[in-house]
Parts: structure tokens; C-alpha cells; sequence
């Protein structure tokens, strides 16, 4: 017992000081692949070695591959990082060790859910009674609310999915953005509703779904059982898409499921300031986000919301002879998400949410956003620079230019190799981390904040690091 309890503090103390260096270090990691391989393969050891000894040389070995995506500056894939009180329930999660998947072997992890939950529900405004499940992420948030949609729809026409499977079933027509993002395919994919067989409808040059163009699509599917796929917060925009028209053109058909990907966006609800992007979202049936995006908890935390909790059960429910069932008002997990076993991942977020409060949900929410629009205003007048979209949540998407020696404008073809120049640059720069993206045929930096922590000084050192990537390579192109 008192070694576990050294091991516990040598662990505590090692975390701490990455943490407490996140500001400092480089962002990017700083061993390749090789590097790690070497120092951390070979063949498996004959004899056992002492904990603490293992963890010393694991901390040791890891950090030169660690990526300071838990800290201030890093702007990519819209990764958050990770509230003090959630980090801290996660250890407890752990050392708990809890099965999440019955209320009888973890009432506490179930009940946290349970909580955790409504406070979601209540946050995002959407409709009351609705039921919640805690997913690993996006993916298997989508393939949640989508299967509990599929089971809807097939029901209305005398189908039952589960039971029978889909073949002979009546078919589905899926319908979905042009920028839908890759999980919503995916989650088809998964669900034997393939994902070349979707009709896709067009999108503005933000990202939207157009409200007209999924009209004209829903005019000739009347006749069948359809989910239609809507987003708020468009991966590389922010966008969101024109919910109360796709709404109205929905709620004309007479056997349709509309789901909301709000991987992120879905926060916005949450912030007064940006709560009018998502009109609309409460008239949904179903809708997925993930809390280790914007409310900064550990990985992993999908959560998929669904309206109609009995479409949600049936989609998801199992059983098994030796279960014990629950009588009586004890939510058992397993009832609402693809797994049995699994993580008490109530815990991080119940913690999150009561750090935060309402309040500081809305100021986290905003103040990413404030800070996006800081570094795109820091970037525009940068010799070459272009914003390619409105700054309406917190992603900025920057195309970077070559100097030309006739003052002739380069082809696009050179502006894509410029651009993915200056993001290689800033990446190995190691002062802030961020991606780059394709954008309608473009290529473009994306920069995502995302972090609690980001301040408007670690903004400010970010836009310098990126100004200063792009004249070094600026001024390596030939006369």
C-alpha cells in the first residue's frame, strides 16, 4: 500500500511538470518515428521491472513524442485541452476503476451520467426528456443518434432493424451536406447504409448546407423513409448551417429524421453571444458533440443527444442473462451507447460542468472565439495573406501567397505549395501548432482555438511565430 502511494505521488509529480512546461516547450514533438521506436522498443524484458522505475523511464522516453496539444498554443484538429477539476476526476476515474456499463457494478459513474446530462441538455436548450449517450467521440456519437434515427424511420413503414437486419428492409434515403464531415460517412458506413449511396446537396462558399438545394433534393423522396444530415460548425469554416429552413423542409415529409453534427459548434448554444448560430437546433431529433473538443475534458468524450429516447433505447439496448437489470429510476449506460464495458466517462464532464458553471461555459465558449478573430485581425495585413472565411466561431482559414518578381499574381498552383510551405514552417517553428486543409480546391492553413487556456498573449506570440514563418519562406523564393 505505501508503495502504491509513492508510485501515485512520482506520477502526480511527473504530470505536474509537463503541465507546468506546456507554456514553455515546443509545441511539436521533438523525436521522430525512429528516434521513439529505438528508445522505446526492443525485445519485452524476462524479468519484471519496479513501478515507479517503469514510470521514471516511460515519462522520460515518451516526452520527446509529445505533443503540447493540452496546452495554450496549439491550433489543431480543434483539440481542447483539459480543465484542472476534469483532469482531476479523470485520475480518479481511473483509480476508481469503475464499469460504467450497469448501474449495479457502478451506480456512482451511472449517476454522474445521469446528471451530467441534463446539465447538457439544459445548456444547449434542447428539448427535455431527451436521452443522452457517452460516447468514445464524434464517430460513435453519430453512429449512435444515426442508428436510433434508422430505427425510427424503418419502424414507421413496419420495419424493425434491429431485429431483422437490413436485408429486404425498406430503403433509406440518406441526405447530407456537400461538406458534411468525414464521421457522418463513416457512421453510415458502419451502419450498412453505405457512404457512396447519399444524396449530397449542395453548399455556399461557407460551408452551408443551401436550404433551396436540399428542397429541390426532398422533392423527389417523399415516398421513402429518409435521415438528413445538418451541421453546425463546419470543420474548417465554423459555419453552420441554415437549421430553421432545413428544419421547415424536413418537417414536410412525412417519415424523416433530421440529425445535427455539432461536434463543436453545438457550444455555441451554450454562449449568449453566439447562441443565434444555432436557431433552430432544438427542432432537430438528434445531435452529437464531443466534450474533449470545447468543454476541454480528457480523451475520450463523444456524447450523442436524441430526442426520442425510445427510438435512442431500442436502437442501442442489449442484454445478457447474467445482467442485473434495473427496476426501478437506475439508468443503466449500456442502454444508450455501442458498448458494454467501458469508461466512466460522466466523471470529467460532471466535474467540467461544475467548475465552469453556466457562466464559464459561455466565457470559455466566447473567449476562443474572441481570441480566433485576434489572430486573424493580427494576420491580414501580412504581405500575401488571405482570410479565407467569416470568423463566426474559432476557426481561421489563412492562403499565403508567393512574392512574384513582376508583381504578376501567382497561379494557384503556387499559392498551394506557398502555403503548405509557411504551415511546415510554423509546425517545425514549435511556438505554436497548427494543420492545414483543403479548402474548395484550395490549400489553406486551418487554425482551431479550442483551449481554455489560450490567452490573448499567447495569440499575439502565435501570430508573430506565423508572420515570421512566412516572410523566411517568402524570402526563399526565387527572384
Amino acid at each position: 500500500m505505501s508503495d502504491r502511494r509513492a508510485l501515485l505521488r512520482q506520477t502526480a509529480e511527473l504530470a505536474a511538470d509537463f503541465l507546468d512546461g506546456l507554456p514553455s516547450r515546443p509545441v511539436r514533438a521533438t523525436a521522430g518515428h525512429d528516434e521513439l521506436v529505438a528508445s522505446m522498443g526492443g525485445a519485452l524484458p524476462q524479468r519484471g521491472e519496479a513501478a515507479g522505475e517503469v514510470i521514471d523511464h516511460l515519462a522520460a522516453i515518451a516526452d520527446p513524442g509529445l505533443i503540447g496539444s493540452a496546452g495554450p498554443r496549439y491550433f489543431g484538429f480543434v483539440i481542447g485541452g483539459s480543465l484542472p477539476s476534469a483532469l482531476a476526476a479523470d485520475w480518479l476515474t481511473s483509480a476508481w476503476d469503475q464499469n460504467a456499463g450497469l448501474y449495479a457494478i457502478g451506480p456512482s459513474a451511472s449517476v454522474a451520467e445521469e446528471v451530467a446530462a441534463g446539465w447538457l441538455i439544459d445548456l444547449f436548450g434542447l428539448p427535455a426528456g431527451s436521452s443522452v449517450g457517452f460516447s468514445t467521440g464524434a464517430t460513435m456519437a453519430t453512429f449512435t443518434a444515426l442508428a436510433a434515427g434508422r430505427h425510427r424511420v424503418l419502424e414507421r413503414v413496419g420495419w424493425n432493424a434491429e431485429e431483422d437486419g437490413l436485408i429486404g428492409a425498406p430503403d433509406i434515403a440518406v441526405v447530407v451536406g456537400a461538406e458534411a464531415h468525414v464521421t457522418i460517412h463513416v457512421s453510415l458506413q458502419m451502419l450498412g447504409l453505405g457512404r457512396n449511396r447519399v444524396f449530397r446537396v449542395a453548399a455556399d462558399e461557407q460551408g452551408r448546407m443551401r436550404a433551396d438545394a436540399l428542397r429541390e433534393t426532398l422533392a423527389g423522396l417523399r415516398d421513402r423513409p429518409v435521415l438528413v444530415c445538418a451541421q453546425s460548425g463546419n470543420v474548417n469554416t465554423g459555419a453552420f448551417d441554415p437549421l430553421p429552413e432545413i428544419v421547415a423542409a424536413v418537417r414536410e415529409l412525412p417519415n424523416a429524421w433530421l440529425h445535427v453534427d455539432g461536434a463543436f459548434g453545438l457550444w455555441a448554444a451554450a454562449a449568449p453571444a453566439l447562441r443565434h448560430l444555432t436557431a433552430g437546433l432544438a427542432d432537430a431529433d438528434s445531435w452529437t458533440t464531443d466534450a474533449h473538443k470545447w468543454l476541454n475534458v480528457p480523451y475520450d468524450s463523444g456524447i450523442a443527444i436524441v430526442a426520442d429516447a425510445a427510438a435512442h433505447h431500442a436502437a442501442m439496448t442489449l442484454g445478457a442473462s447474467y445482467y442485473v437489470e434495473t427496476a426501478g429510476a437506475e439508468r443503466d449506460p449500456y442502454n444508450w451507447v455501442a458498448e458494454s464495458s467501458r469508461r466512466a466517462r460522466g466523471f470529467p464532464i460532471y466535474a467540467a460542468l461544475r467548475q465552469l458553471g453556466r457562466d464559464g461555459v459561455a466565457g470559455m465558449i466566447e473567449r476562443c472565439c474572441a481570441m480566433a478573430r485576434h489572430i486573424a485581425d493580427g494576420l491580414r495585413d501580412t504581405p500575401g495573406v488571405t482570410i479565407l472565411n467569416d470568423i463566426v466561431l474559432n476557426q481561421v482559414l489563412v492562403r499565403f501567397a508567393p512574392p512574384t518578381g513582376d508583381g504578376a499574381a501567382p497561379d494557384d498552383a503556387a499559392v498551394d505549395a506557398h502555403t503548405r510551405a509557411v504551415i511546415a514552417a510554423v509546425q517545425e517553428d514549435g511556438t505554436c501548432w497548427l494543420g492545414g486543409t483543403t479548402w474548395h480546391g484550395m490549400a489553406a492553413m486551418r487554425i482551431s482555438v479550442s483551449n481554455w487556456s489560450t490567452t490573448e498573449a499567447d495569440a499575439d506570440l502565435s501570430v508573430a511565430a506565423i508572420r515570421r514563418c512566412a516572410e523566411a519562406v517568402a524570402s526563399a523564393v526565387p527572384a
